[in-house]
């Protein structure tokens, strides 16, 4: 049933929403069907070829059927509507073909089911409507207990104690799968839209804009931003295909994720070829000037070795050059439509010409930043060299040291 209920009215173009809604829909109506079979053998077992017993009958045959054909005209909401119109009337009539309430044992407790399927499978209009006309349905039942003229049939204590069993414990355990289904399916796909949302926003700032709506600019005084760019890279588009580009674009960004996760870097974002993330007091992780220096150091390596492994085969391998600054920013979420965190601040366009003025296969950091790491790697110093806009700026190569702390 459940792979059948995988295929049910399947449309390429189906919305994941949508493919779900018809895979429910198809274990619904299955069982649907079950109680119509169920309800037609009790009927005829307890009072013969009545009004019941055919409602029952009819009402599993035409399930069953709607279901073909929906299946067959990819129309899912042929079923929706037939199944669940069988659901409102078929308890009813068997309602007052046995008077009261008390007689039925609360047959026209199933008739809730049309409402509520309807609400989940069509819209909340008629879903409403169908929910006024059972409202209807239940104070008409319990106020005049309406029997079919000279139709009225009579049903022992047993017989009764055993409808209420039947029909309370069934319809009501429904109507909690059901929900069951739904609450499950709801948490299911909240986690995967906070893990979506944290893969964009650091965890402190996706709190926020989830309780506010907004998220206010938070200065770090302590900040250290990274840079990578690839060398020669509109060459290297003129080369080869875009697919081929993107694809070992992506697999060297995915291995960049990875070590600076590895370091509770924070990634802020990718512009074409370059790569930017920061290190400092970020969503709470403890990330020191040492962790961003490891990084590029680490990216650096896994650049090279990619490069190795791919010239052996004949394809190409980027070269990268990556710059470090160490200094205030100041972080925050822009946009409405699509977030967007981000960092601002000198300390952000000084790291970006470190990578600019840096070579390839090096660690470019400034002087500040060198201050801050002195003891934990060694360094070649490249002198006082100029910077757009800010003169002249010692700048340094990292070299790793044997005991790095």
């Amino acid at each position: 049933m459940f792979k059948f209920a995988k295929r049910f009215a399947y449309n390429e173009h189906d919305s994941p929403d949508l493919a779900f809604q018809k895979e429910l829909l198809a274990i619904i109506s299955s069982f649907l069907v079950l109680c119509g079979v169920v309800w037609w053998l009790m009927w005829y077992l307890i009072f013969g070829w009545s009004i019941p017993t055919v409602a029952a009958g009819l009402f599993g045959i035409m399930v069953f059927v709607m279901m073909i054909v929906s299946h067959v005209t990819k129309k899912h909401l042929l079923l929706v509507h037939a199944a669940f119109f069988g659901t409102i009337i078929v308890p009813v009539t068997c309602q007052w073909a046995l008077g009261s309430m008390h007689n039925s044992g609360m047959i026209i407790a199933w008739a809730f089911l049309t409402p509520l399927g309807i609400l989940i499978f069509a819209s909340i209009r008629p879903a409403i409507v169908y929910m006024l006309i059972f409202i209807i349905y239940i104070l008409i039942t319990a106020i005049f207990q309406p029997v079919f003229p000279g139709r009225e049939l009579i049903a022992s204590d047993g017989i009764i104690k055993m409808f209420y069993s039947m029909n309370l414990v069934t319809s009501f355990t429904v109507i909690f799968g059901t929900c069951a289904w739904f609450v499950h399916t709801i948490k299911a796909e909240k986690r995967v839209s906070e893990s979506l949302l944290l893969n964009i926003l650091p965890n402190d700032v996706a709190q926020e804009l989830k309780k506010f709506g907004r998220v206010e600019p938070v200065s770090h005084e302590h900040a250290t931003v990274l840079f990578t760019d690839f060398k020669g890279f509109t060459e290297i588009t003129e080369s080869i295909t875009a697919k081929e580009l993107v694809a070992e674009i992506n697999h060297c960004f995915g291995a960049f994720d990875e070590i600076t996760t590895k370091y509770n870097i924070e990634k802020i974002k990718t512009i074409g070829d370059s790569y930017m993330a920061v290190g400092g007091n970020f969503s709470g992780n403890a990330c020191t000037p040492w962790h961003v220096i490891s990084a590029g150091l680490e990216l650096q390596e896994y650049i090279s070795k990619r490069k190795k492994e791919r010239e052996k085969v004949g394809k190409f391998g980027f070269e990268m050059r990556v710059g470090v600054h160490s200094g205030p920013v100041v972080s925050g979420v822009v946009g409405v439509k699509k977030f967007q965190f981000d960092i601002w601040g000198d300390t952000v366009n000084i790291a970006s010409r470190m990578q600019s003025n840096g070579e390839i296969g090096e660690l470019n950091i400034t002087g500040t930043t060198r201050d801050l790491v002195k003891d934990k790697f060694d360094f070649d110093f490249r002198g006082n060299l100029p910077v757009k806009g800010k003169g002249d700026m010692p700048m340094y190569f990292v070299r790793r040291k044997q005991e790095n702390a």
